[in-house]
């Protein structure tokens, strides 16, 4: 059910034709009581104009729906560009009686190019007339909002006075920092705006953004949560926030697996564990370099686990450690010991799609791990293509 798990919320997913094929337009909205509301988004200087209206939106920590759209991302259009996402919202709000300043927008898609906005609007007027809170129309929203995607990507969590659902999409331009996508999560907890918004910032901080597929971050990155206050086992004190931060926590991490197993052209999706740092973020660091590197995502590509692409990776950073004792084990195997030569790397099994690399770096207690796939030739077939 996802999106339409908890209790309060709506959903509608519709062929509008903005795409060539497949459903284009979706929404979900909230129909409270609670119309509390969090969002992070992309970081990236080149905002599309849906996360400049929505940043603006949100502001006072409410919102009661969502417009979403795959088949153009309305990024670098410019004054009207962002006058056509004033436009979305201000439709779907007569549609539904809302005030267009509680009205958050969403695109994705190719950039630098205007929107059909007629087909928009006939697409937002056709799913304002569908909503519903069943599985098939959250699976039709979730499946409106794909673009390279070739699988939706869903799902619930449940906790004491709570559930929360969620769906996302992104295949590729999957790099933080933020988000690395679109998505919408909706719960029925009571929770204020201001516990929604610092449980989402660390959900999203720990998932979503170590899921880092090509390096290359999104101008539309966008994560929305909503709270309806409307679970039937509601406590008047509202949820317990920290079994609530984990909870969603756990969804974020597991939606963002599914964004990395769905990643462009990937034949292996990878996680990169830096264990025993001196700091988390620095173990972050670590990862990612590693994650990053293109000598090392195309080794795993042709089952290689050639450990000194990891090493040379980890030593462009300003981590500490000592390169005399560090470790590299992939798939179980500690093919590099005390930085040198380990075990027969010949040992190291990559015929499987799932990949665990672990850099030990022994210089601390923390540790963190970066999500991310190989670089194949599927990759870059389809996005020298991508326009085309």
């Amino acid at each position: 059910m996802s999106i339409t798990a908890a209790a309060g919320f709506q959903a509608a997913g519709v062929t509008a034709g903005l795409k060539s094929a497949g459903k284009d337009v979706a929404l979900v909205r909230n129909t409270g009581p609670d119309k509390h509301a969090a969002a992070v988004f992309t970081t990236n200087r080149i905002a599309a104009a849906p996360v400049q209206w929505s940043r603006q939106a949100i502001s006072d920590g409410r919102a009661d729906a969502v417009a979403l759209n795959s088949g153009g991302a309305n990024a670098c259009t410019g004054a009207p560009g962002f006058a056509d996402t004033h436009t979305t919202a201000e439709h779907l709000a007569e549609s539904l009686g809302l005030s267009d300043a509680d009205v958050l927008v969403c695109s994705t898609g190719l950039i630098g190019e205007r929107l059909n906005m007629p087909v928009l609007l006939d697409g937002i007027t056709s799913a304002a007339e569908t909503l519903s809170n069943d599985d098939a129309a959250a699976t039709a929203a979730a499946e409106a909002i794909l673009t390279t995607d070739t699988v939706t990507k869903t799902g619930v969590v449940g906790g004491r006075g709570f559930t929360i659902g969620g769906m996302a999409k992104g295949a590729g331009m999957l790099a933080p920092g933020m988000a690395t996508m679109l998505s919408v999560i909706t719960t029925d907890a009571s929770i204020s705006a201001a516990d929604l918004d610092a449980a989402l910032r660390e959900a999203v901080r720990v998932s979503f953004n170590r899921a880092d597929s090509d390096g290359c971050m999104s101008t539309n990155d966008t994560v929305i949560a909503l709270a309806s206050g409307a679970h039937p086992e509601t406590d008047p004190a509202g949820v317990d926030y920290a079994e609530f931060r984990d909870a969603l926590t756990q969804l974020c991490q597991d939606m963002a697996q599914q964004l990395i197993a769905d990643a462009e052209g990937a034949a292996h999706q990878i996680a990169i564990r830096t264990v025993n740092a001196a700091t988390e973020e620095q173990a972050e660091t670590s990862g990612r370099a590693v994650a990053r590197s293109n000598l090392f995502k195309t080794a795993i590509f042709g089952r290689d686990p050639n450990w000194g692409r990891i090493l040379s990776a980890v030593g462009t950073t300003d981590v500490e450690f000592d390169p005399t004792t560090i470790d590299v084990a992939v798939n179980g195997i500690w093919i590099c010991q005390a930085g040198g030569i380990g075990a027969d790397r010949g040992l190291v099994d990559l015929s499987g799609r799932e990949v665990d690399v672990v850099i030990d770096l022994h210089a601390g207690g923390a540790e963190a791990t970066i999500l991310t796939n190989d670089l194949t030739h599927d990759y870059v077939h389809e996005n020298s293509a991508y326009s085309s």
